[in-house]
């Protein structure tokens, strides 16, 4: 089985219970992140004519933040993810095209979308470089890539630590701990426009652009 179905059947067995998982981080400090989030993703949306990709919508958690006004794509490799993501867009009555798709193999035109948005993502991509390339082909020149991501600490203690560890939430549910994600997007050509670090160096909300 290739790494990225297997991942895909990890995250396709916990979706019903997925939410029930992050409760409690989600009632801390991660639930304020997120609608942090997408204040600054209302703050770039400048005319209607808009479009905006959530990459990796998982369960739909960001569903009753999206904004009106824009046309909205919302994708994951995880049909079941997808499916509690109908039930959110459902429930906050939001429009938003739901589609089944790899962030690695991406099926839009290049140069599509004005606004990219991931949060906890390319700790799970199986080949993170590939699918932040994929992210600046499908990106207008002019467009912004808004991330909300957790990554290895750059101390050495700590970052040994999650090293260490990492194996017990990528054999759990397919998540990498220690993913060196700023040297990811470097590696990706993509230029950072501003960060944040959110929880020490570990989560940070970032801005890119091509």
């Amino acid at each position: 089985m290739s790494k990225n179905n297997k991942i895909k059947k990890r995250y396709d067995r916990i979706a019903p219970v997925y939410d029930s998982l992050e409760l409690i981080m989600e009632k801390g400090k991660m639930g304020d992140w997120r609608q942090n989030l997408w204040q600054k993703v209302e703050s770039k949306i400048d005319k209607k004519d808009m479009r905006l990709l959530e990459a990796g919508v998982g369960s739909g958690k960001n569903i009753e933040y999206y904004p009106e006004q824009i046309e909205i794509y919302a994708i994951d490799f995880s049909p079941e993810m997808i499916k509690e993501a109908e039930k959110k867009a459902e429930k906050f009555n939001k429009e938003v095209k739901l589609v089944e798709m790899d962030i690695q193999n991406l099926d839009f035109e290049d140069n599509y979308f004005d606004l990219i948005i991931t949060s906890c993502v390319f700790c799970s991509v199986p080949d993170p470089v590939q699918g932040l390339k994929e992210l600046k082909r499908v990106l207008k020149e002019d467009g912004r890539i808004i991330m909300l991501e957790h990554m290895r600490s750059q101390n050495e203690l700590v970052g040994k630590f999650m090293d260490w560890f990492n194996w017990v939430s990528l054999y759990t549910w397919g998540a990498n701990i220690n993913r060196k994600t700023m040297e990811n997007i470097e590696k990706a050509g993509l230029e950072i426009v501003e960060v944040n670090d959110l929880m020490s160096d570990i989560v940070k909300e970032i801005e890119l652009k091509k």
